[in-house]
């Protein structure tokens, strides 16, 4: 009889090859990030640095959709989705620490589609999202009258340039750099509040007129019970980017831990910022004052008046939180794009890490993409939308593969358990899925040029790259080793 020891070694899936041209050892040699360069405090503040220029602008074109009601419910239920999606998400990152992310974890529960389906909803959220925000801190520029530029594209490179630069330095001094601009946003949106709400008023908050054709419209729901439909995408930008903080966990100090701890932290304050910034902003001007602006929060400080220092303060401190987020969310989608890449569901060359330990094509191409569609289309709105469509795709199948875990491996070593269990991670599932739809009613044309792109990327993994996966991978290995431990209970 054979070892038991020797039994349990998982075979490579039938669809997995090793990398030609050299061994598995020396492909992965290759493809190695910088472990241990961030600990709990610096993980926290890339949470929060994905999403915190969403406070900032966005969301407030959620009052058109639903008015203050509308709006108030719908990030009410994203909010509850976020942190439900949250939770599941630690209890995952402790099984399978990887910088695969939600990619790794559906690879396991979903399988091999599942893996590809997931990742790909990923990039495109991490792709577009750094693009628009890009073409919003150009816009920030120009108003602000900096350098004396009257058009984006020079912005747009310099941004790519000089940020990407930076992540190619190394993820240690890139996650301090954002931790240090996050923290002047976050106490920018502080100070923002407690200004805004010296004038704080009830009288403004439902001051958009009522469309008496809609079902249940009235002053708090101006535009009926569908306007609560309608205003998810925008109850979203207030956490929009909180879950790739999984990204990360290949390159942090002692992931079991520092992971569950962050990720509940960034939730937390991110709560903490929507609540504040929501009820200052429509409190101070009235919700139909800002459901418009580009910049809600110095319209709520000083409205058609002349600009004061704190609304000054504030429109200078809203072009930090976009550096921040732009910042962050190109670190996560090289992370993506490298973790694909280096199980072979993307071109393998895309994961090649530099002798600092960063995937420099992965940052580089995604970086020059990013440049293209902002310079060539300059509708940051229309690629938040797609990014939007993507987030929501990726949500559901990562709280799918929670409760797919669950109730198939119940016997899985968990560092850290999800409170509430499949619950939890079902409600984040039912809200994904209606957030999804949402989308639809917010902008159709968003919705279907992101399926299209989805499209191409599956046509390309059906018929080329499904069939020379890299079995030696780590979110590879830990898929195959349980279909070898389930084929030996089937063989009991």
């Amino acid at each position: 009889m054979a070892d038991s020891t020797d039994s349990r070694t998982p075979p490579p899936p039938s669809a997995a090859a090793s990398p030609a041209g050299g061994s598995d050892a020396a492909y992965l040699r290759r493809r190695t990030l910088r472990r241990g360069s961030a600990g709990w405090l610096l993980l926290t503040g890339l949470g929060v640095a994905y999403v915190v220029s969403g406070d900032f602008s966005g969301w407030n074109i959620g009052l058109a959709e639903g008015g203050f009601g509308g709006l108030a419910i719908a990030t009410l239920l994203m909010g509850v989705m976020y942190a439900c999606l949250v939770f599941s998400l630690a209890e995952l990152s402790a099984i399978l620490p990887t910088a695969g992310g939600g990619y790794g974890f559906a690879r396991r529960a979903l399988g091999t589609w599942g893996g590809f389906l997931t990742g790909t909803a990923i990039l495109i959220e991490y792709i577009l999202a750094p693009a628009a925000i890009s073409i919003f801190i150009g816009d920030y520029v120009e108003s602000l009258g900096l350098f004396g530029l009257t058009a984006g594209w020079p912005v747009y490179l310099a941004c790519f340039a000089v940020f990407i630069g930076i992540h190619l330095w190394g993820v240690g001094e890139a996650l301090r750099f954002s931790l240090v601009v996050t923290a002047i946003a976050v106490a920018a949106l502080l100070i923002f509040a407690v200004g805004a709400f010296t004038e704080f008023g009830t009288d403004g908050l439902n001051d958009i007129p009522v469309d008496k054709e809609a079902f249940g419209a009235n002053s708090w729901l101006p535009f009926g019970l569908l306007g609560i439909w309608a205003a998810f995408p925008f109850g979203m930008w207030f956490f929009l980017g909180v879950e790739g903080v999984p990204l990360a966990a290949e390159e942090a100090k002692d992931p079991v831990r520092s992971m569950p701890r962050a990720l509940a932290i960034s939730m937390a304050v991110l709560a903490l910022l929507a609540l504040v910034t929501f009820f200052a902003a429509t409190g101070a001007r009235g919700s139909a004052a800002v459901q418009d602006a580009g910049n809600p929060l110095v319209v709520a400080l000083q409205g058609d008046g002349d600009p004061t220092p704190l609304s000054r303060f504030v429109n200078y401190a809203g072009l930090a939180g976009l550096v921040a987020s732009f910042f962050s969310l190109i670190y996560a989608g090289s992370r993506q794009l490298f973790a694909l890449s280096r199980a072979g569901y993307l071109p393998r060359f895309l994961s090649l890490t530099s002798r600092r330990k960063a995937p420099y094509l992965g940052l580089l191409i995604p970086g020059a993409i990013g440049f293209a569609l902002a310079a060539g289309t300059g509708d940051g709105a229309r690629m938040l939308n797609i990014a939007v469509f993507g987030a929501t795709i990726s949500y559901a199948l990562m709280a799918l593969s929670h409760i797919v875990l669950r109730r198939r491996e119940p016997g899985l070593h968990r560092p850290y358990r999800t409170p509430g269990g499949v619950l939890t991670s079902s409600v984040a599932f039912a809200l994904a899925l209606s957030a999804l739809v949402a989308t639809f009613l917010v902008d159709k044309d968003a919705a279907f040029i992101a399926l299209a792109v989805y499209g191409v990327a599956l046509a390309y993994f059906a018929f080329y790259s499904r069939h020379r996966l890299v079995a030696t991978a780590p979110e590879e290995e830990f898929a195959a080793l349980a279909e070898a431990e389930a084929e030996l209970e089937r063989d009991r």
